[in-house]
């Protein structure tokens, strides 16, 4: 479904006749801030090379997240080992290690939600998505709204043979259950979500055709509409797709490319246009203050490309303003 003018506007006159309901949905939780430093999904540039994403976790700890948060809680998770070659089984790049990853940030997240807390895992590249979504299954949310400057919907086919897919391009394709069975058949759940229950808000590259998500039936809001739009009729329409779905706890998922490049570049693949750092907190802060966001996390800084960690403190204040007040 592309969001229209119309479709923006009616959205926009819903939330607003029924926002008292869902501000009785939100409360103050205590946040369970979860370190999750993995670059596994990520290609390598160059022999030898390593993504640096693993160190945006504590990177943004030493610019004062926790504090800014108010997290009292805070689990960091031990960093998996990446591998540039292939596993056995799988034409994922480190598709094993990724499954692994996965199962143990499911874990932490699940015990945050036990708790009647707010997981928020800090990473990382995107494949983190995978685990915080396994979490939210096995605890009984469902429903995932994906914030990304791109699609991240690219899939392997016959023709990619003997080349290694890399999760972090693939992780919306494979929670809808798209791919290998590595990363899309969890146990008790089977795929992670529903393409009806999915909202993809960001990608700058399918305004005119919706580029690789064209005939599913994952809504679309692309990065070009929400400029034109506003944040507040975004969060309008992504909340009322929640409602109407009577999805009450879906996981937030939020790419920092979605970022413009002229405001923050430290990613694997910057670009424009793109939303700047007040933007993407109201986005964030509009869509957690609905009541109807579960768990989130932040992915895909990557402080080797940022000379002087310039844009740390920036990032952390955006979390902060966003997700900050769901804590207690």
């Amino acid at each position: 479904m592309v969001m229209t003018r119309r479709r923006f506007m009616q959205a926009t006159a819903a939330l607003a006749v029924s926002a008292p309901a869902d501000r009785m949905l939100a409360a103050q939780k205590s946040i369970g801030l979860i370190l999750a430093p993995s670059n596994l999904g990520l290609r390598s540039l160059r022999a030898g090379h390593e993504p640096g994403t693993w160190q945006a976790p504590e990177t943004l700890m030493n610019a004062g997240l926790a504090n800014a948060l108010g997290a009292r809680n805070v689990l960091r998770l031990q960093r998996p080992t990446y591998l540039a070659d292939a596993q056995a089984g799988t034409r994922i790049r480190n598709g094993r290690t990724i499954r692994a990853f996965s199962m143990q940030l499911a874990d932490a997240v699940g015990g945050v939600l036990r708790e009647g807390g707010f997981p928020l895992v800090i990473g990382g590249d995107c494949s983190i998505l995978l685990g915080g979504m396994y979490g939210l299954r096995r605890s009984g949310g469902r429903g995932l709204v994906h914030v990304d400057g791109h699609s991240d919907f690219s899939q392997l086919t016959g023709n990619d043979a003997g080349r290694l897919g890399a999760a972090a391009g693939m992780d919306l394709a494979l929670a809808s259950g798209r791919g290998e069975a590595l990363l899309t058949d969890w146990p008790d759940v089977g795929a992670l979500a529903r393409d009806e229950d999915i909202i993809q808000i960001g990608d700058r590259e399918s305004e005119n055709d919706r580029g690789e998500i064209a005939g599913s039936r994952i809504a679309q809001i692309t990065v070009q509409r929400a400029l034109a739009e506003g944040i507040p009729a975004v969060v309008a329409a992504a909340v009322e797709k929640l409602r109407a779905r009577d999805i009450e706890r879906a996981w937030l998922h939020v790419d920092l490319d979605v970022l413009d490049e002229n405001v923050m570049a430290a990613v694997d693949s910057p670009g424009s246009p793109g939303l700047n750092f007040e933007q993407l907190a109201e986005l964030v802060r509009g869509l957690c203050a609905s009541g109807r966001i579960a768990g989130a996390d932040f992915a895909i800084y990557d402080p080797d490309v940022d000379p002087g960690l310039r844009y740390a403190k920036p990032i952390v204040q955006c979390i902060a303003r966003g997700v900050g007040a769901m804590g207690g």
